[in-house]
């Protein structure tokens, strides 16, 4: 290749000059395509032909990795099928050390292990279908408040065992490329961090793919070039003026300030990515509006259903054929002007799928709640009575009288390039959106039997809605996508069983989170205690705890067992994709016996905690090291097996810079959730 051709194949072609969100042009030498990037994290952002998929958030409230990997296939499937080469996701950060953070929806919640796990799935999956994936946004873009001139000053063990995790997992499974984010890290632009981009990325966790910017991210010609950025997206500003690579950096390689090495490093990492997904041959062209949904809407359907927790149930649910239905609340329907009516879905008119920003796509339909509930009410000989504003005037006389109120409220948040309803971005509260918690007051006063549907990008204060007597099951169906109404009415009507557990806390006051967005910069003084990691050594009591989810049917757990060979000491392997070699080798297991002791069919979902030993540095008093999905009949036993890596044993060692597995004894607990612990033991090391 010329150093031309290199050159244009680092460098996009700018904002709007091609067929995709970005582009690079095609270098006939030696027959490489014009480069189709295209967000995003749940499917073709721009399609007309192609699924809205849940997003990741609702992905990761299914915990179960099955769903998850499908879930990456068939985005790949359609991101290849409309001839895109990168797909823009998984989302590893924001990981959401802020409830309110604007894109923690995009994600898959504040938990490094579980988002770990959901982005190795993920990009397996997507890669499997012969995409590239790009892990984003690295790192340190929590919020977007400022996120563009911020600084996030976070110290080095916080960066390994919250922040950077999840993007080891993205590494370990081979992603093609990762993303840079628009802030700095310890006050140098992402873009052009060296510490970050080579230390961390490429030398510590072997990464050996391509770093692009996020669009727009750059800031010089050299810095980015030096510091590890290898492409440049989208080539120029948004309005096609500044340009920082092409013709200026070709001037500063050839004056010597960029070196050659550094330009061919930029360029073989990139068609390593194309060879790695096999691009190379019979890739079909760039057709953004191809129809390639075949039967995806399935995993919509499941993941949505599946990642739909069930918070409260005094044996409302399931419904069994009630004589009258009330349906009340705006998000009920569908957005009256149509699905795809707000551009990037910037708004929160009708029912909520979706948050707003880049990382949506377009919905080829939609079912909203209550076109679900109608047709299935119509086959039971229900009556349904419907009230679809968020007005508490006309609320009675829909709900009295009725076997069951069904209200609906939703909380929305998105990209900060849009504001909706004063919102820009990151929520201004953790309260519901439109009064409602007034709209619920208002229908439980008129019928005791009210169910609270929630959808919402995280979490929401429900101490309002919760005091009140009438109100006797909350649902939290998250963010469904195109296939709302129908995973609901499997739920509402126990076709299925509830089986999602949250991936996040719902606490009982905002300040009780100890965090939230920053005007300027963050000096993440929380450290390593986020979410349940900060409620349990706070010891506050949330509301729903993190992995809290009921069912319609009971579990119980039995028969623990651990067996390791662990051993205490600094990991030693070489360094492959995801860090040192030993860090991935299973050094424990712990089983248990779940046995489903209700009567219907269900699925539970334990999971498996550590605490580290009294030699170990200050650390949270429980950690997510393991989960299983398991699906049980009526009576039926299981078992699940936790397979514990050597790093899910240690702790990040800031003066050796390396992984260490302390000695002494590990707490181990398998629970229902992070505070309904069923079974504990223990491993010892030496």
């Amino acid at each position: 290749m010329s150093q031309n051709d290199k050159i244009s194949m680092v460098t996009g072609v700018g904002w709007n000059k091609g067929p995709c969100v970005g582009n690079t042009a095609a270098i006939s030498s030696v027959n490489y395509p014009e480069l189709c990037l295209q967000d995003g994290p749940l499917g073709v952002r721009y399609g007309t032909g192609t699924t809205a998929f849940t997003p990741g958030i609702q992905a990761a409230s299914t915990w179960d990795t099955d769903l998850m990997r499908q879930r990456g296939a068939y985005m790949g499937a359609e991101a290849k099928g409309c001839g895109v080469h990168v797909l823009l996701g998984p989302v590893g950060g924001p990981l959401g050390k802020h409830a309110a953070g604007g894109r923690n929806w995009e994600g898959f919640g504040p938990d490094p292990y579980l988002t770990g796990i959901a982005m190795a799935e993920t990009v397996e999956g997507m890669q499997s279908s012969g995409v590239q994936a790009c892990a984003k946004h690295f790192i340190g873009n929590e919020q977007e408040l400022d996120r563009e001139t911020m600084s996030s000053n976070m110290d080095d063990r916080t960066m390994h065992e919250l922040y950077l995790w999840p993007f080891a997992d993205a590494v370990h499974a081979n992603v093609a490329s990762v993303m840079c984010s628009y802030n700095k890290l310890n006050s140098t632009w992402a873009c052009e961090n060296d510490k970050l981009m080579d230390g961390l990325l490429k030398q510590e966790l072997g990464f050996q793919g391509y770093v692009m910017s996020d669009w727009n991210a750059q800031h010089t010609t050299n810095g980015a070039a030096n510091g590890g950025m290898d492409m440049t997206m989208p080539g120029s500003d948004y309005s096609g003026k500044t340009i920082l690579w092409g013709p200026q950096l070709n001037s500063a390689v050839n004056n010597g300030q960029v070196s050659k090495a550094r330009l061919d490093d930029m360029a073989k990492r990139i068609l390593a990515a194309w060879y790695l997904a096999g691009q190379n041959s019979g890739y079909p062209g760039i057709n953004i509006k191809a129809n390639v949904q075949g039967n995806h809407k399935e995993n919509v359907r499941a993941v949505a259903r599946d990642g739909i927790v069930l918070l409260k149930n005094s044996g409302i649910l399931p419904l069994k054929k009630p004589g009258k239905l009330a349906v009340i609340g705006s998000a009920a329907v569908a957005n009256p002007q149509g699905a795809n009516a707000c551009t990037d879905r910037g708004c929160n008119t009708g029912a909520l799928g979706m948050g707003w920003g880049s990382g949506t796509a377009n919905y080829p339909y939609f079912t909203a709640p209550y076109d679900a509930l109608k047709t299935r009410a119509q086959s039971d000989g229900t009556t349904i009575s419907l009230a679809s504003s968020d007005s508490t005037g006309g609320v009675s006389s829909a709900a009295s009288g009725a076997d069951a109120a069904l209200v609906f409220i939703t909380a929305d948040s998105g990209e900060g390039y849009i504001t909706v309803e004063g919102v820009a971005g990151d929520r201004n509260n953790l309260d519901p959106w439109h009064s409602g918690n007034q709209l619920v007051q208002a229908v439980a006063g008129a019928n005791k039997n009210t169910i609270v549907v929630v959808h919402s990008v995280g979490p929401v204060i429900l101490e309002t809605i919760l005091a009140l007597p009438g109100v006797q099951a909350v649902v939290w169906a998250g963010l469904p996508s195109q296939e709302s109404g129908n995973a609901l009415v499997d739920i509402l009507y126990g076709a299925t069983a509830p089986s999602g557990k949250l991936p996040y806390t719902i606490a009982k006051a905002p300040g009780d989170y100890g965090t939230s967005p920053t005007r300027g910069d963050d000096s993440y003084p929380e450290g390593l205690f986020i979410d349940y990691r900060h409620f349990d050594k706070a010891g506050i009591a949330p509301r729903y705890e993190f992995g809290f989810g009921l069912s319609y049917t009971n579990f119980t757990y039995a028969s623990i067992s651990v067996a390791s060979t662990a051993t205490s000491g600094p990991a030693t392997g070489s360094v492959v994709p995801g860090g040192r070699q030993d860090l991935f080798d299973t050094v424990a297991t712990v089983t248990c016996a779940v046995t489903n002791a209700g009567g219907v069919a269900g699925a539970e979902v334990p999971q498996l905690y550590i605490s580290l030993p009294s030699s170990a540095p200050s650390a949270p008093p429980k950690q997510l090291r393991g989960f299983a999905k398991l699906s049980l009949a009526p009576g039926a036993s299981g078992t699940a097996t936790f397979n514990l890596r050597r790093k899910d044993l240690s702790y990040w060692d800031v003066r050796t810079q390396n992984w260490i597995v302390p000695s002494g004894s590990f707490g181990v607990s398998v629970g229902a959730s992070s505070r309904d612990i069923r079974l504990t033991g223990t491993i010892t090391v030496s």
